[in-house]
C-alpha cells in the first residue's frame, strides 16, 4: 500500500506541482490551501508525511506544526521562503523533521521524502502485534489469538493509537487531540465509553486486560498491571 501523504500550501501553482510528482511517484495526495483546513484532513486522512508551507493564512505553518507533533509522530517537511539559519531553527524546533526552502526542484523535494518515509517505515508496519493482539492496518481487522473482533472506526483508531505506542502512557488529552481532534468539545466520558467497549471486545473470552487506567493521568498498554 503507498503512503498517503497530505500538503498544506497556499500558492496553488507550487500545490498543482507538488501533487503531480509526488502522484506520479505513486503516493496518495491530498491538499489543502490552508491551515485549519490541513489540520482538518489531517484528522480525516492519516497521513504518512505532512508537507506543510509556514506562509499559510488564518492559522501559520509553525502553528500548524507545533498541532501536530503535540498529537503525532508524523513526518512533517516544511517548506518556506524564510531561509535564515534563526528561521531554520525556528521550524525545526516547532517540530519539523526537515526544511527545504523555496525555491528548489522537484527531484530534490521528492529526495527528501522517501529519506523522511523510510524512517518511519518500520513505526508504519502494516500489521502491528502486541502480546495476542494483532492489528491489521490494510483490512482494519483486530484479532486475539484466532478471535477476530469486530471494531468500529473509532475503535480502531483508539486501538491503533495503543498498539503504535506500546508501553508507553498516554494521557487523556494526547488521546482526544489524535482521536477527536485539537477543537473536541464533545462529552468529557466519551474516552472512557469507547475504553470500555474496547476492553469488552478484547476481553471477551476472559483474556488478561491489555488496556489499563492511570488514575486521573490516562491509559497504558501493557500486559500486566503495575
Amino acid at each position: 500500500m503507498k503512503e498517503r501523504i497530505l500538503i498544506i500550501e497556499d500558492d496553488e501553482a507550487i500545490q498543482r506541482i507538488l501533487k503531480r510528482a509526488l502522484t506520479y511517484e505513486g503516493y496518495v495526495v491530498e491538499a489543502a490551501l490552508d491551515g485549519e483546513s490541513g489540520l482538518r484532513l489531517f484528522r480525516e486522512s492519516r497521513p504518512d508525511l505532512v508537507v506543510l508551507d509556514w506562509m499559510l493564512p488564518g492559522i501559520n505553518g509553525l502553528e500548524v506544526c507545533q498541532r501536530l507533533r503535540a498529537a503525532s509522530k508524523v513526518p512533517i517537511l516544511m517548506l518556506t521562503a524564510k531561509d535564515t539559519v534563526q528561521d531554520r531553527v525556528q521550524g525545526l524546533d516547532a517540530g519539523a523533521d526537515d526544511y527545504i526552502v523555496k525555491p528548489f526542484q522537484v527531484e530534490e523535494f521528492l529526495a527528501r521524502v522517501r529519506a523522511l518515509l523510510r524512517r518511519t517505515e518500520a513505526e508504519r508496519a502494516p500489521v502491528l502485534k502486541f502480546a495476542d493482539l494483532e492489528l491489521d492496518t490494510r483490512t482494519r481487522q483486530a484479532r486475539r489469538g484466532q478471535r477476530v473482533i469486530p471494531l468500529t472506526a473509532r475503535e480502531f483508531d483508539l486501538l491503533e493509537l495503543f498498539m503504535r505506542h506500546p508501553r508507553q502512557v498516554l494521557t487523556r488529552e494526547m488521546i482526544f487531540d489524535r482521536i477527536w481532534g485539537y477543537d473536541f468539545s464533545g462529552e468529557s466520558n466519551v474516552l472512557d465509553v469507547y475504553i470500555r467497549y474496547l476492553r469488552q471486545k478484547l476481553e471477551a473470552e476472559g483474556e488478561p486486560r491489555l488496556i489499563h487506567t492511570l488514575r486521573s493521568v490516562g491509559y497504558v498498554l501493557r500486559e500486566t498491571e503495575e
